[in-house]
């Protein structure tokens, strides 16, 4: 990045020291395209240390990697010896471990890593209760894991009993009568993934389509009777809440519902998505800070948050999605502008974590990088993994569960993880 460039940026998010309160000032250099293709070894140049002449990630890199993946790994199981033994949630819990382990045998193949994830879905599996229902936060994180570990020992019958446990929470979560909200952490849009996870990792008949549909259709008429209380019909079709404040990202908000709605598995109608949920993707697009990062809620006027829950990290995953259903250029241009503010400000104090720390932010870059090609973005996301390979010397906060897949050390493995095999990664509990 240009010097006049890197000055705007950081007149248009707010004073030097308002954004060093949340993030480190980004030490690398960008993508460098002509030190690339010349294949210069200059230590300075953006690029060649960590590719080959034909652009793919150096062995060398990848040593590296996995070798601080086993560092790492070590202290997390350290680490977990004293975490709470009641949570066991995707989002801070043992579920999210399972999953973690499920990634691990998926990328690299050592049957020991499934066997792991077994060890620990089988503790969460024995402790369900049925309060929440989401992927991350409530019963069907451990169901669905569990569906898939099984599948993958080929216990069919455990498998099914896990499928049919999780079909059992499809009643409350479209009961009327319920307080239930549509985010992804706590609400239908959670469960909707969770459905749609099954579909993907075991086969597209394992949901029927009939369960799908009704929750999609459960979350379109929230939607529709919020704008319509707000009286947002015309600019905002589909409007969502979680305790009271219509939140813009991922997490809690807009962005999270719309992207769940925009998947192919969930089947939604041409007509809905182009009358519903495309003028709504609009207006959120319409509330972008100049910065190109987005408000945490649509009465927020701050430029503060650049964190997968709420900003820019999280939105780029919409965007993206709408870029990849409505095929205008528009969508990308702002993923771009989306990477720009987190290559500059996405080097979060809060930690390494995915929910908001550096390696929920490095995700941004590696879907950006498999839609477009672009080995910009592969570059900025292993120059991201390389500052989670310094795993706590920067002096980051320390989270509440240090160890855990959206907080913690397993988020960042997982991360990492995922640096290995860029063409398949996906931000775990959330993209599909």
């Amino acid at each position: 990045m240009g010097e006049g460039m890197s000055k705007r940026l950081k007149l248009l998010s707010g004073s030097d020291s308002e954004m060093e309160e949340r993030a480190f000032i980004n030490p690398h250099p960008d993508w460098d395209q002509g030190a690339f293709t010349s294949g210069s070894a200059d230590a300075d140049s953006a690029g060649p240390e960590h590719f080959d002449a034909s652009g793919n990630i150096t062995d060398g890199f990848k040593k590296k990697v996995q070798k601080k993946i086993d560092n790492l790994l070590q202290q997390m199981e350290e680490g977990l010896k004293t975490a709470d033994p009641h949570d066991f949630s995707t989002y801070t819990g043992w579920t999210g471990i399972a999953l973690l382990y499920l990634q691990l045998y998926q990328v690299i193949g050592e049957q020991s890593y499934l066997q792991r994830s077994l060890d620990y879905v089988k503790r969460t599996l024995r402790n369900l209760n049925g309060r929440r229902v989401t992927f991350l936060c409530g019963d069907a994180g451990p169901l669905a894991v569990g569906a898939v570990v099984y599948h993958k020992l080929n216990n069919e019958t455990e498998s099914k009993e896990c499928i049919s446990k999780l079909l059992q929470l499809h009643r409350a979560v479209l009961s009327s009568d319920s307080d239930m909200p549509d985010e992804l952490l706590y609400g239908r849009a959670g469960y909707l993934f969770a459905l749609l996870y099954l579909n993907r990792e075991i086969g597209s008949e394992t949901v029927p389509e009939t369960n799908i549909k009704e929750v999609v259709d459960a979350i379109l008429e929230s939607g529709k009777n919020l704008s319509k209380d707000e009286r947002k019909t015309d600019r905002c079709p589909l409007l969502y809440q979680w305790h009271r404040k219509q939140y813009i990202g991922a997490a809690h908000g807009l962005a999270g519902i719309y992207y769940m709605l925009m998947q192919p598995e969930a089947k939604v109608d041409v007509e809905v998505l182009n009358d519903l949920i495309k003028p709504s993707i609009d207006y959120v697009r319409h509330k972008k800070f100049r910065s190109g990062n987005y408000p945490s809620s649509l009465s927020n006027e701050t430029d503060r948050l650049v964190h997968w829950c709420h900003g820019a990290p999280g939105v780029i995953h919409m965007i993206l999605q709408a870029h990849k259903v409505f095929k205008e250029e528009k969508y990308l241009k702002d993923a771009v502008e989306c990477s720009d503010v987190i290559w500059q400000r996405g080097l979060l104090r809060k930690g390494y974590g995915i929910c908001h720390g550096t390696a929920g932010n490095g995700y941004s870059f590696l879907s950006l990088y498999k839609q477009t090609q672009d080995k910009k973005y592969l570059y900025r996301a292993c120059k991201f993994a390389e500052w989670c390979l310094d795993y706590g010397t920067h002096g980051c906060r320390i989270p509440d569960r240090p160890y855990s897949l959206f907080e913690g050390m397993a988020g960042a493995i997982y991360f990492l993880s995922d640096i290995l095999k860029p063409e398949t990664s996906r931000f775990p509990a959330f993209e599909l």
